[in-house]
């Protein structure tokens, strides 16, 4: 077995020095690139589910539940499902058991199991609402240190656009070129199948890193620059992912709240994404609304950028011929191109991006942390890169190996 190696001390004119380095700075030694560690669960559909099985009359009634589902889940888009009131009782029935407050995770195992055991014991939010503002992911938000390799960020051609760089970054990264790849195969135009290249494009957003995710979704362009919006707009394979011709907007949500996951994602973003005002204060934080509208990626409900020469996003339908639920497709229609919350998130993370490579962070930063809370791209930096610090931070590093 190798002897662990012994960390020497620091000469005291560094000590000295240690005030002037960045507090962001990371001097821990990097294993690679993980991902971030998520929150455990404290109450998962499917250990709740274990605990009623348990009990009798708990189990009785969740698989009362269980065909109330199934019966009603059948309504066209313009009708209003109502939820038999024996339903409903059973549903009270059921509000003392730890069954009525659990929650799933997008990053579960079994997700799907799961999100069916929580539309099971919610039928009012899966079927008579379609205002769906609860969500079934309990999403804790975390600070996640994205590792910045210094010697891949010089690889990148200095004068590209930020759409390729954040390619290029994926790119060199494994498991990000896997995952693109593979949506790429599956979404390309001689072999598209619109589900699969879905499920693919949910693979990447659900397991690629958020900041490789992120960077190559909602990376900033000029107005001018038309190449760099169209690689934006190309990253979800629009020409499979997204049907050609536009439906109604209320039969493309109708066949999303038919499915639990695309429902799950639906709730998702209506609860994080929820304007607060007109200046696009969010109900929750910016990091989850952002969380809650690259989740529906894959699904029925797929946004994405209007067009090349902004930053616009919307759904691929239309609200013609929407009838006396006019007002209601347009509501649904506005959630995401209207959206103050939704567009502030997307304009403050591409500000964001944009300062990754500006010249002073490109040329000094070691490590980025993100501070996953409101407006973090927002907030103040307390230190501002200078060749001194890089200089004294490399001298730091040489000496703790």
């Amino acid at each position: 077995m190798a002897r662990p190696r012994n960390l020497r001390p620091l000469p005291p004119v560094l000590l000295l020095l240690l005030p002037l380095l960045p507090p962001s700075l990371d001097l821990s030694p990097s294993i690679g690139d993980h991902l971030p560690t998520e929150g455990r669960l404290t109450n998962s559909c499917i250990q709740a589910r274990r605990k009623c099985q348990a009990n009798p009359t708990c189990n009785a009634t969740y698989h009362y539940l269980n065909s109330c589902a199934s019966s009603i889940s059948t309504s066209s888009p313009a009708e209003e499902p109502l939820v038999p009131e024996d339903c409903m009782e059973a549903a009270q029935q059921l509000r003392n058991s730890s069954l009525m407050s659990c929650t799933c995770h997008r990053r579960m195992k079994n997700q799907a199991t799961c999100l069916d055991i929580y539309w099971t014991i919610h039928p009012a939010r899966s079927l008579g609402d379609y205002e769906l503002d609860v969500s079934p992911y309990e999403d804790t938000v975390t600070r996640k240190p994205w590792k910045m390799n210094l010697s891949k960020l010089n690889m990148l051609i200095p004068d590209s656009d930020l759409c390729l760089k954040f390619a290029m970054l994926c790119t060199l990264n494994d498991k990000c070129d896997r995952l693109r790849k593979a949506y790429g195969e599956a979404c390309s135009g001689s072999r598209c199948q619109r589900h699969t290249c879905q499920r693919q494009l949910r693979a990447f957003f659900e397991k690629a890193s958020e900041p490789h995710s992120q960077g190559l979704l909602l990376c900033p362009c000029a107005p001018t620059d038309q190449g760099c919006g169209q690689r934006r707009r190309n990253t979800i394979a629009p020409s499979c992912a997204l049907p050609s011709e536009a439906p109604n907007c209320l039969e493309l949500r109708h066949v999303c709240v038919s499915d639990p996951l695309c429902r799950s994602r639906l709730a998702d973003f209506q609860t994080h994404c929820h304007p607060m005002d007109i200046l696009g204060t969010c109900a929750t934080e910016q990091s989850r609304c952002l969380r809650a509208y690259m989740g529906l990626i894959g699904t029925a409900l797929t946004p994405n950028f209007v067009s090349n020469i902004n930053a616009s996003v919307a759904l691929s339908c239309t609200c013609r011929g929407s009838g006396n639920l006019q007002e209601e497709c347009e509501r649904l229609e506005e959630s995401f191109s209207h959206n103050p919350c939704l567009m502030e998130a997307i304009s403050a993370k591409m500000r964001f991006h944009s300062q990754l490579f500006s010249r002073d962070w490109a040329a000094s930063t070691f490590s980025v942390m993100e501070r996953q809370n409101k407006n973090p791209a927002l907030r103040p930096q307390p230190w501002v890169p200078t060749l001194f610090s890089c200089t004294l931070a490399l001298i730091l590093l040489s000496s703790l190996w």
